[in-house]
């Protein structure tokens, strides 16, 4: 038997018409699937622009490369911590919910905002904003500054579907910056594809590989493979570290269960030990004013009644609210489109790169964006919504 049949069913007895409409149309469909309305017993009660808080709910981690002053050294804590992300941002849904729910679409310029405090670290700062809606894109900034660590980047998903799976690659990049060093690290994002459908039980696979490319040399390159029907564990991954300007002989190799435990061996020394086990590390809860206090284009304030709908499953009210918010935003972008105007965006910038970013990223061998969202902190610290007041 397939893992996809041993999960629980989350489609209710009297939604199972509907979801069977839902794949037929998923089936019948042609390249990207955005314009197909999901049933909303598949909805969760959070926004896609909350996902960018799961590159640090372990601030030790996301932290830990500035204090590490060997750079082979640093260039592992630095793999480590994004190891560590894979888990929150690809699998945590699955585990609470029992099974893998459809975020809700962020609108333009919804904003999500929050802060981690924790005895070492001290706080560790979010902001994110949704940029774009078509195509939708997601910009984020996280920065810790007594330890002068930062995390800009911006993701975008580009869905599509084949037979029975439902696939996702994701578009945009992140980049890790440690000031003590003055070092980036460019990160390039895992394409993923939705298991389970056809028994109404969704979960998340990652696919195909991704680079970690330092501006000091070093390199990652991550494999992802999954669950076969007659072999293989879910969550796994393969990667080889490479040192700066030698790419043809990996000076650690890696493997393991990104959700679980992995080993890493040393080629060198031809020695093998435990690299990381996510169920060794608990993750800090994010800080996040409460509704009343949010203006009205945060995110948990924006979709608070569609959200509460969705916990009862009330079906009527999550339709009738979420049409509410998604036809304000269709007048306000006919509006600015009959006034020849654009939307401005509150903390993030899209400007031509030229600079470290396409350094990086060229030297992984990566064709770097024409323009990137960055993040506007002065904007931040003088805006109505700053958590640094």
């Amino acid at each position: 038997m397939s893992e996809d049949a041993e999960q629980p069913s989350i489609v209710p007895s009297t939604q199972r018409g509907p979801w069977m409409t839902f794949l037929r149309s998923l089936a019948a469909s042609r390249g990207d699937i955005a314009s197909i309305t999901a049933p909303p017993f598949i909805l969760s009660s959070t926004s896609l622009v909350e996902y960018s808080r799961f590159w640090a709910e372990l601030p030790a981690l996301f932290v830990a490369p500035s204090m590490i002053v060997d750079p082979e050294e640093r260039a592992l804590s630095v793999f480590k911590w994004f190891i560590a992300t894979l888990k929150g941002q690809y699998t945590s849904r699955n585990e609470a919910l029992g099974s893998e729910k459809k975020p809700l679409n962020p609108f333009l310029g919804e904003l999500f905002l929050g802060r981690w405090e924790t005895e070492d670290e001290g706080t560790t700062y979010l902001v994110s904003e949704q940029v774009s809606h078509h195509p939708p894109v997601t910009a984020y900034a996280i920065f810790n500054d007594i330890y002068g660590v930062e995390l800009q980047g911006y993701n975008g998903q580009k869905a599509s579907v084949s037979t029975s799976t439902l696939s996702v690659k994701q578009v945009g990049h992140a980049m890790l910056y440690i000031k003590k060093f003055d070092e980036y690290y460019y990160i390039t994002l895992p394409s993923l594809h939705i298991e389970g459908l056809i028994y109404g039980a969704p979960y998340v696979e990652l696919e195909q590989s991704t680079l970690i490319q330092s501006s000091s040399g070093y390199r990652f390159q991550i494999d992802y493979s999954g669950k076969g029907y007659f072999s293989g564990k879910k969550n796994s991954f393969k990667a080889k570290m490479y040192a700066p300007e030698n790419y043809s002989s990996a000076i650690y190799t890696f493997s393991g269960q990104w959700s679980g435990k992995s080993t890493m061996k040393d080629e060198r020394k031809k020695a093998e030990k435990p690299f990381y086990d996510a169920s060794e590390h608990k993750i800090t809860e994010l800080i996040v004013k409460p509704t009343s206090e949010q203006s009205a284009y945060e995110s948990r304030r924006a979709w608070e009644k569609v959200a509460a709908a969705v916990k009862i499953m009330d079906y009527d009210t999550i339709h009738t609210e979420k049409s509410k918010i998604e036809n304000e935003q269709r007048a306000m972008r006919k509006q600015e489109q009959d006034e020849g105007r654009e939307w401005l965006r509150r903390y993030f910038e899209l400007v031509a790169d030229d600079g470290i970013v396409k350094e990086v990223a060229q030297r992984a061998g990566v064709e770097p964006d024409d323009s990137v969202w960055r993040f506007n902190r002065a904007a931040f610290e003088d805006g109505p919504d700053s958590l640094l007041k």
